[in-house]
């Protein structure tokens, strides 16, 4: 099978240039069920992501999201255009969480390309990008720089690779 049949045809290695900005097309509504369930998974056991009685009396008045899960949902909104001809996810760097994400905040995606670098393999060069999500009052709840091996156009294009 033909893998640009299943992927977008804007989004090889060759594509990315440093200075591109993208707003990414879905934003995701941060439900209970996303940052309680996966809080449990991982046994974080901090209060203030599932004791609702005791986070009333603090200047949150509210539960907060997990960072791990603000993160996760910023980067998966961006996967789309940043990662769908990814090989391998080479780093993740420059983590960090601006403003603190409730549920039922609504979050959106924007990626910036700060590098590419040709590694010398036939298959795929590095992209590492800048990631940030933003709430909907447009507050930055999340940042990060993200590292990427993706295809090379000129690689798995021929043949029907």
């Amino acid at each position: 099978m033909n893998t640009e049949q299943l992927t977008g045809n804007n989004n090889y290695f060759e594509d990315f240039k440093p200075g591109d900005v993208f707003e990414h097309a879905r934003s995701k509504t941060m439900t209970e069920m996303d940052g309680v369930l996966i809080t449990n998974l991982v046994m974080n056991t901090a209060q203030g992501h599932f004791n609702e009685h005791q986070m009333k009396g603090t200047p949150f008045g509210q539960r907060i999201v997990f960072g791990g899960v603000t993160a996760s949902l910023c980067i998966g909104l961006a996967m789309q255009d940043t990662g769908e001809n990814a090989l391998e996810e080479r780093a993740m760097d420059k983590v960090r969480f601006r403003t603190p994400v409730f549920h039922g905040d609504t979050l959106t995606a924007f990626s910036e390309v700060l590098e590419t670098r040709d590694t010398g393999m036939a298959e795929g060069g590095e992209v590492r990008f800048r990631h940030w999500g933003t709430n909907q009052d447009g507050k930055v709840v999340f940042e990060g720089e993200r590292t990427v091996l993706i295809k090379k156009r000129s690689y798995w294009a021929k043949a029907g690779r």
